[in-house]
């Protein structure tokens, strides 16, 4: 990797690596989040004029003395550093040139061809830096007919087929409650950065990894997506229950509800042992019967359960050993101690906030003999350009010891 110059609190597989973020809204941020929480150094590069589009998304915003924080933009900003560009201006490409010799990834989600139309096309990137990676997240591929088309996660849920499989009914088609596309882009785009940083320790060279909120949930239908290409079935939205395994969904029970997944016969055998329920019916013999008659299933089941809380029920379920889990709240999500106890919960500082809670990275790291090495201290989401001097004195001193390294070569006084 290149020499990126750390923050004091980087620690992590990507310590020592250069990200330079010019993206906006989602599914960038969260890719170069992903690769700060890994040690990254992250530089967010944010137009003067308001930001990242997400410093405006709200309510809920939090007031502060200094103005307003979108909880929308602390989401997906960790571990990053802020600095302003105009970079239609010349001092905003003569500084994200500088940037950009230093960096070992760029990371960009504008509409194909403005970062182009900017002057930084792939031939100018590859003479600036032949060993940048650079990220390129687009809505819907950058070729193809309508690869220059805008995405917005919903669009794109709907475009992708995600949302004729969400909801109760055909009738009743949702979106998924968080914004799945965006999310998805971002991870596949971290995890082809890695390989492309990856391959350049063979080859010395960068890479243009892309990927699209259309393919990135395409890429995740699943077994949903065979049903059609290899069962020529067309799947349809139905509820909280599995369209191929039964019983596997919520199921109502006394002042409540709880999720069950019965995922092979011999969990079958020990549940219908358990409620009641004749295992060897014909109906529901198999799980081919069960799927195929689980409207009756669910009504036999949820008469059983009935009579119980979800409580009691939980208790019964797991000494059964039946997999089985209730719905929580967000609130209680972040209040569970198994949640804090896999770092899913950061403590950091924010300059106008102070103390603040934010989610925090699905990975954790352990050498073998079993101590974690967790990156565990966290930055807050930046203001916007709070690390404008700071990052431009960096590179003054850069250029000025490559000034100087340049003229005792060159036998200069």
């Amino acid at each position: 990797m290149t020499g990126a110059g750390t923050t004091g609190t980087a620690t992590g597989p990507l310590d020592g690596t250069l990200v330079v973020d010019l993206s906006r809204a989602l599914a960038g941020p969260h890719a170069g989040m992903m690769l700060g929480d890994l040690g990254a150094r992250v530089i967010k590069v944010e137009n003067p004029d308001g930001g990242d589009d997400t410093r405006g998304w709200g309510p809920p915003f939090v007031d502060t003395l200094e103005g307003r924080e979108s909880t929308y933009f602390l989401s997906c900003n960790r571990n990053k550093e802020s600095l302003r560009l105009d970079l239609k201006s010349a001092d905003g490409k003569d500084t994200l040139r500088e940037l950009l010799r230093r960096a070992d990834v760029l990371i960009e989600n504008f509409r194909p061809g403005t970062l182009d139309r900017l002057g930084f096309d792939p031939a100018t990137l590859e003479e600036l830096n032949p060993r940048l990676v650079v990220l390129a997240i687009s809505g819907f591929g950058h070729d193809g007919p309508e690869g220059r088309r805008a995405g917005y996660d919903q669009i794109a849920q709907g475009e992708a087929g995600l949302m004729s499989l969400t909801g109760s009914g055909p009738e009743d088609l949702q979106r998924v409650g968080v914004p799945i596309g965006d999310v998805l882009a971002g991870i596949h785009g971290a995890y082809g950065v890695l390989a492309a940083l990856l391959e350049r320790e063979q080859t010395g060279r960068g890479k243009i990894v892309r990927t699209s909120l259309l393919s990135s949930i395409v890429g995740v239908l699943a077994f949903q997506g065979t049903r059609w290409t290899v069962g020529g079935q067309v799947p349809q939205a139905q509820g909280n229950h599995h369209p191929s395994i039964a019983p596997y969904g919520l199921f109502r029970c006394a002042g409540g509800a709880v999720q069950i997944a019965v995922g092979s016969e011999g969990l079958w055998q020990r549940f219908a042992a358990e409620f009641g329920l004749p295992a060897a019916d014909k109906r529901w013999k198999d799980n081919q019967s069960r799927v195929s008659n689980r409207a009756g299933l669910i009504e036999a089941i949820e008469a059983v359960f009935a009579e119980t809380g979800s409580e009691q029920l939980l208790a019964r379920l797991e000494a059964a050993g039946i997999p089985a889990g209730r719905v929580r709240s967000l609130d209680e999500v972040f209040a569970w101690e198994q949640t804090r106890s896999q770092h899913l919960l950061l403590d950091v500082e924010h300059p106008t906030l102070g103390r603040i809670g934010i989610p925090g990275s699905p990975l954790r790291f352990f050498d073998g003999d079993g101590t974690e090495t967790t990156r565990l201290q966290h930055t807050a989401p930046p203001r916007l350009g709070e690390h404008d001097q700071s990052i431009r004195a960096w590179l003054n001193e850069g250029a000025l010891l490559g000034a100087g390294a340049s003229a005792a070569g060159t036998g200069a006084p």
